[in-house]
């Protein structure tokens, strides 16, 4: 008989109730215990999993006895700290989402639990999970070498979250990191290399301009440009807009070789689509030869069920099958390590910092 994994979960607003859904999917899981601060956002939880403890405080979380690993859904700025404390009071295996970490100073702790913590660490990046850029991911060696890639995102603005925390850069890192750290770790993997350099450009032209927390203006970007040289001489784009959620596809990925172009378009989530329009999109592979030319299109639909337990087509799903091998012993190690997590967030640190400085900034 198959042992039951127990999680305990920190944090559990729409990211942490998406995770709830998912691994309610698995067999063999039980949630033991979440920590949510936020009253409305607890009750929500427990109606997810009513078996679940409630506990006050991370200490409290990590003295219920019978975890196996730990997700950490919380704030952006709140992870480094929790994971230090749980390296340090009671270490667990670890899904972290992201961000990993916002404040550059944060590296140097992250690189000093990575030597010394005793269990794996998975980086939450769904993005690489979501069936149509998988294929995507799978199917590139059909450009004979990618040496162009651009990731386009036009989607609906920052949704409203607890304390309005992710309407500040402090507490988020910055939209290049908040909201693109998962393409740029999208650009090191498909490209299998190192960013040398990052140059952007950007700003905040239409969103949460008119509102204001405590007298402060929302400080985040809604649209931008990032350019990145990779050490393979490879270059990517990132295209990305927070009002243009009228389009047809959330995410249009294309990667460019000497033999063809491979390309995912990915819609955004069912539930932002309107009724009146009918049936949602259908995620699609194309794959376009330059000799002899002629496009061949493919949709890849994802299972409804998988649809309906989250905003992330189905990734969120089989981001937590491949954790749960891990932590079963049928993986050996993370799919996304904590280096991928801080490539991702150091890339997206560095998109800020060239759109504030006017320059490039090099690796």
């Amino acid at each position: 008989m198959t042992r039951t994994i127990h999680y305990g979960l920190i944090g559990c607003g729409m990211m942490g109730q998406e995770h709830l859904h998912n691994i309610a999917l698995l067999e063999g899981t039980r949630v033991s215990a979440i920590f949510e601060p936020d009253a409305a956002m607890a009750k929500a939880a427990q109606t997810i999993v009513p078996d679940a403890q409630m506990v006050g405080s991370v200490e409290d979380l990590l003295a219920v006895d019978d975890l196996d690993c730990i997700v950490i859904a919380s704030p952006n700025h709140l992870h480094v700290d929790q994971i230090e404390q749980i390296a340090r009071v009671r270490p667990l295996p670890l899904l972290v989402e992201k961000p990993l970490f916002t404040d550059p100073a944060d590296a140097a702790r992250l690189d000093s639990i990575q030597r010394d913590y005793p269990h794996p660490i998975w980086v939450a990046m769904e993005y690489r999970y979501m069936p149509p850029i998988a294929a995507l991911i799978e199917g590139a060696q059909v450009t004979g070498g990618v040496k162009m890639l651009t990731i386009k995102e036009h989607r609906f603005p920052f949704l409203e979250k607890v304390g309005n925390w992710n309407r500040f850069n402090r507490n988020t890192g910055g939209t290049f990191v908040e909201k693109c750290c998962h393409f740029f770790d999208l650009m090191r993997l498909i490209l299998q290399s190192d960013p040398v350099r990052v140059t952007a450009s950007g700003g905040q032209a239409v969103n949460h301009l008119d509102e204001a927390y405590d007298g402060e203006t929302p400080d985040i970007l809604d649209h931008g440009y990032v350019m990145v040289d990779f050490a393979s001489g490879a270059r990517a784009m990132l295209e990305l807009c927070m009002f243009a959620e009228g389009a047809r596809y959330q995410e249009e990925i294309s990667a460019v070789g000497p033999d063809a172009k491979i390309e995912a378009q990915v819609p955004g989530p069912g539930r932002f689509w309107p009724e009146h329009l009918g049936d949602a999109p259908v995620p699609q592979l194309i794959v376009s030869p330059r000799a002899p030319k002629g496009p061949v299109a493919k949709d890849i639909p994802v299972d409804p069920t998988l649809l309906a337990a989250g905003d992330h087509n189905g990734s969120t799903f089989y981001q937590h099958q491949g954790f749960l091998a891990v932590l079963r012993g049928d993986k050996p190690a993370p799919e996304v390590t904590l280096q991928d997590g801080m490539w991702a967030v150091r890339m997206g640190l560095a998109a800020q910092q060239a759109l504030e400085t006017g320059e490039a900034v090099w690796f």
